[in-house]
């Protein structure tokens, strides 16, 4: 697989500065059911990567040590680690607000029986992968099947309160090496499309700019479309989403527990404080990082195109 990591790492992409910390994202490992095209993190059903229960202890103690209000999975498919329902208890005792990142098709893979009701006793808010609400454009990113699959998800999801008293959130990626449209137009379009056709609902649509990291950068390099789609962000890019990019208030832990400014530094193995990986261990012992420069790339600029882009959606309304 083609790499852009070389491409990415010199950059005039403004500085950044670290505020107070709201949020740890963690990836609980590579290991998922599914093999999407967009993936920035190269996840699937073969790989081994899971963060052990040490590692989840040790986060534990810098989420209490640290008062951290905001914890959010992902993976892979972070519901497929054996310790998720063990740290979601954890957490959750401890106050913080628990974002799972799901894919939907996950609720209906063998040994997950009980999952959306164990989500739903414990008050976790939903983020899930939908990246569209027409069954060919989904099946385009994610393979066939996945659509009915992801329907019958949301649908039983809605019966246990998701979508009105328990936040469920979808997400939009688009198709190819293009921005996404407008989040608050889409989200009426996905509204309208998915109660018309199967009655369910939802709580947010988060529209996400796909990333020229990974899986997604190997096909940009291999289709030749890299250098139009980088100039394309570069073309977009907004100086009022810098104040607001999810970096600053949030730190990104990798399944071994290493410390990143975000999740897309992560995959390009670009270490807080541009330094030897430092470890969440670390942290626990010395936390120093309000003020701290933000490592950053021409991949950040995908964060600050158009109406930005950031794990909670849009950054403009």
């Amino acid at each position: 697989m083609q790499d852009t990591r070389p491409l990415l790492l010199e950059s005039d992409f403004p500085p950044l500065q670290r505020s107070e910390l709201d949020s740890l994202q963690v990836n609980l490992g590579y290991l998922c059911n599914m093999s999407c095209v967009h993936c920035h993190v190269n996840a699937g059903p073969t790989r081994t990567e899971l963060m052990s229960k040490k590692t989840i202890d040790q986060l534990l103690a810098l989420i209490e040590s640290q008062a951290i209000k905001t914890l959010d999975l992902t993976g892979g498919a972070p519901e497929m680690n054996p310790h998720f329902r063990y740290l979601v208890k954890a957490a959750r005792a401890l106050g913080v607000r628990v974002i799972d990142r799901c894919n939907l098709t996950v609720l209906f893979e063998p040994g997950q029986e009980g999952l959306a009701d164990f989500l739903a006793a414990q008050q976790v808010e939903i983020t899930a992968s939908l990246p569209c609400y027409l069954e060919d454009n989904v099946e385009q990113q994610r393979g066939k099947g996945v659509y009915q699959d992801s329907i019958r998800a949301i649908r039983h999801l809605n019966t246990l309160g998701y979508g009105s008293r328990l936040p469920l959130n979808l997400v939009y990626n688009p198709v190819g090496a293009t921005l996404p449209p407008p989040q608050v137009a889409l989200e009426a379009d996905y509204r309208r499309e998915l109660a018309g056709r199967f009655d369910i609902h939802f709580s947010e649509l988060f529209t996400i700019t796909n990333m020229p990291i990974s899986r997604f950068g190997a096909v940009l390099l291999a289709q030749g479309q890299y250098v139009e789609y980088m100039q394309l962000l570069r073309d977009n890019f907004s100086a009022d989403n810098l104040g607001t990019l999810m970096c600053r208030s949030l730190l990104s832990i990798d399944w071994q527990g290493y410390v990143y400014d975000c999740d897309f530094n992560q995959m390009l193995d670009l270490p807080v404080l541009a330094k030897d990986r430092i470890h969440l261990s670390d942290l626990i012992r010395n936390f120093a990082m309000v003020g701290a420069p933000i490592v950053t790339g021409e991949h950040c600029y995908g964060c600050a195109a158009g109406q930005g882009s950031s794990c909670g959606g849009a950054l403009e309304g």
